[in-house]
């Protein structure tokens, strides 16, 4: 009982990390209704900013400044790039946003070199939170916790309670209004992808030092983050939370299981008193566990949900047409 407590605080915190994550995506998509291809770069940009800022100046100034730094270089790229494409459409900004990815990724190895590095945990968040029955849960990853909600709080506030989140989901519908009232809003929808490309990199800046930094990390969590968005609904926060807890839960537990198919097939005739099921599994099927195919259950997930319900979690009506 006490190791799955555990793993599922494990499953938790990852999954709040891929909400980090997900949650600048999402907004930017739900109010600008650009899909940022270029989103995991910015959050390993974040990743590699932070660790340089961190091995002179410290975490803490890291924490503030990567987010700063990332989410002003995504304000210009909406600036000078972005605003002149979108008049031509939705596929001229998403080849754009495909473009600046490689562009960054190529940028990054260039500075920062091809070999992988490693960022260190903060030593005042080093060492176990609490144990159960001889297992550890991290400070370092509740702080990460702690992150995820705080920033889910403010964004929440900003957006439903302030008067500068009222104007950026007035320009969202009815721009020509706003404009009227005197507010510029090509400069709002500028500061939405700089807060986004920010939220990315501030992702980047808090997983740092629970996963290897190296360039193929955009590849490899970009595809992750489009499956918690989709799954969770284009453009709603909420759909991201929980597809992003859902996706952490299933990765987490499946990659600590050591259930064989073979297993799974024998409780499955058990239950329904059909005979031996893993007799007709190929061998290698057989053997395969549960564990080896827990980067594949995401996608799984993914292909599932746009079969049963193509608009996500919490998507609109609208976007099953």
């Amino acid at each position: 009982m006490q190791t799955l407590a555990i793993q599922t605080l494990d499953g938790l915190s990852y999954g709040l990390l891929l909400f980090m994550l997900s949650a600048g995506l999402t907004l930017i998509f739900s109010m600008l209704g650009v899909l940022n291809f270029a989103h995991a770069s910015f959050y390993m940009l974040g990743a590699y900013v932070g660790f340089s800022l961190a091995s002179r100046i410290g975490f803490g100034w890291a924490l503030v400044l990567a987010p700063l730094a990332v989410g002003a270089t995504g304000a210009a790229l909406e600036r000078w790039l972005l605003r002149r494409v979108r008049p031509g459409g939705a596929l001229n900004e998403l080849l754009l946003t495909f473009g600046a990815a490689y562009v960054i990724g190529e940028l990054v190895k260039l500075v920062w070199g091809l070999e992988p590095l490693s960022a260190t945990v903060p030593a005042v968040l080093d060492g176990p939170l609490f144990t159960l029955d001889g297992v550890a849960f991290p400070r370092y990853r509740a702080f990460m916790m702690a992150v995820a909600l705080a920033m889910l709080a403010l964004l929440a506030a900003v957006l439903r309670v302030s008067k500068t989140g009222l104007v950026v989901r007035a320009a969202l519908t009815h721009p020509q209004m706003v404009e009227a009232l005197g507010h510029d809003v090509p400069r709002v929808f500028t500061w939405v992808f700089g807060v986004g490309t920010g939220l990315a990199a501030l992702a980047g800046v808090v997983g740092a030092p629970l996963f290897v930094i190296e360039p193929a990390m955009a590849q490899s969590v970009g595809s992750i983050v489009f499956v918690v968005v989709v799954a969770g609904g284009l453009g709603s926060l909420a759909g991201a939370l929980v597809a992003s807890l859902a996706v952490g839960c299933l990765e987490t537990f499946a990659a600590a299981s050591n259930v064989s198919f073979g297993d799974l097939a024998e409780r499955l005739a058990r239950l329904g008193h059909i005979g031996r099921l893993a007799d007709a599994l190929p061998p290698a099927w057989s053997a395969l566990t549960v564990a080896q195919i827990a980067p594949l259950l995401p996608y799984v997930l993914l292909v599932a949900m746009l079969a049963l319900r193509p608009r996500g979690l919490f998507g609109q009506r609208g976007d099953d047409a």
